[in-house]
């Protein structure tokens, strides 16, 4: 009888858990995920190669006093001398991209331009090959956390002819975006600056609620703290150091931070990169029928995987993974949309009326 009482037992408990799994939603994600892998620098960007300093320095002649030559010869600035790292930058964008005046208050993210660009390079040829575009056609973006050096509504503006909107939370930043907006005629009427009042909110506050957008961009902060801004720093000067030290450089005397600067919103927020993108991700579901195309970079590769996840939780329809390379440097960005192909060359027909 015992025995007989456990089997019973044991068959009604196995119905029950059979019952329980039956009567939950399949965890099963329609969404579309498409990885693609690139090597080296988007054929477009203008920066393959070694920097050609001689057109650089007629570009902007007070970048010469800055240049040297490397062990092998080739010319060279130092990087981790902020000064020398800005008037590149400037030389860059006015050689380049045709921008006169460009400057960002002392202390602010000094970005790469190579790799900057590269991501604009690669959106664009996401967008007009899903929506079969020619890549500077009516397309509308919103660059969020767009800082004081402007850099993606510039790429995007001079390479294609965007029509560009910057959001920041800093005040700061939009004054300085602003100056580079108004100071450049090849500029004029495309980029707009937004300020963004509330720090827990990323596209809320910025997009109008009739307002339509090809595509998002985003560079996250990269931090969780000030702390581990700070940590980051100390490892990437050590890291500079060593690698300098190893070419038989002499290392600079008394400099301070690198060329990279960057204030708060720029470097951190709290929870860092995951938490940022994945407050992204939800907030775009509630905007899926203003944005054709969202995208963010991603730093920490491990940081995938979860935005993903949630992505196709909230019903993304197609998840693009896109890997970049400059030189031994690694990184990547993710793009989504909740519409299907037709329905995403419909909502951008809409583009056109906001440009």
């Amino acid at each position: 009888m015992a025995n007989r009482a456990n089997t019973n037992n044991g068959k009604l408990r196995q119905a029950s858990a059979q019952k329980r799994a039956s009567s939950k939603p399949a965890a099963k994600s329609n969404s579309q995920v498409v990885k693609r892998s690139a090597e080296g620098l988007h054929k477009r960007n203008k920066h393959k190669g070694q920097y050609d300093f001689d057109k650089l320095v007629v570009a902007l002649p007070e970048l010469s006093q800055y240049v040297t030559k490397n062990p092998r010869g080739d010319k060279t600035i130092s990087f981790d001398n902020p000064k020398a790292v800005t008037l590149l930058n400037q030389a860059l964008l006015k050689a380049h991209y045709g921008i006169e005046n460009w400057q960002i208050p002392e202390g602010f993210l000094c970005p790469p331009i190579p790799g900057r660009a590269d991501y604009i390079h690669r959106i664009a040829d996401l967008v007009s090959r899903d929506l079969e575009l020619k890549v500077d056609q009516s397309v509308r973006a919103l660059d969020i956390g767009v800082g004081a050096n402007c850099i993606y509504p510039i790429i995007g503006a001079t390479e294609y002819d965007w029509s560009c909107v910057g959001s920041d939370v800093d005040p700061i930043s939009i004054k300085a975006a602003q100056w580079i907006a108004d100071n450049n005629a090849r500029l004029k009427d495309k980029i707009e600056l937004r300020l963004q009042g509330n720090a827990n909110q990323i596209f809320k506050g910025i997009i109008g609620d009739d307002e339509v957008f090809t595509v998002t961009t985003c560079n996250p902060p990269f931090h969780k703290s000030l702390a581990d801004a700070q940590q980051g720093t100390q490892r990437k000067q050590k890291n500079l150091n060593i690698n300098r030290s190893k070419r038989g450089v002499k290392l600079a005397i008394g400099a301070k931070g690198l060329n990279f600067g960057g204030q708060k919103a720029e470097l951190w927020c709290p929870g860092g990169e995951e938490a940022f993108v994945l407050n992204m991700a939800n907030e775009s579901q509630g905007l899926a029928s203003n944005v054709v195309w969202f995208s963010t970079l991603i730093s920490k590769k491990e940081n995938i995987r979860p935005l993903r996840k949630r992505l196709e939780k909230i019903g993304a329809v197609d998840i693009v993974i896109q890997e970049m390379a400059q030189g031994q440097k690694k990184s990547r960005f993710v793009a989504w949309s909740f519409h299907d192909k037709l329905a995403r060359c419909e909502l951008a027909k809409k583009v056109a009326v906001f440009s």
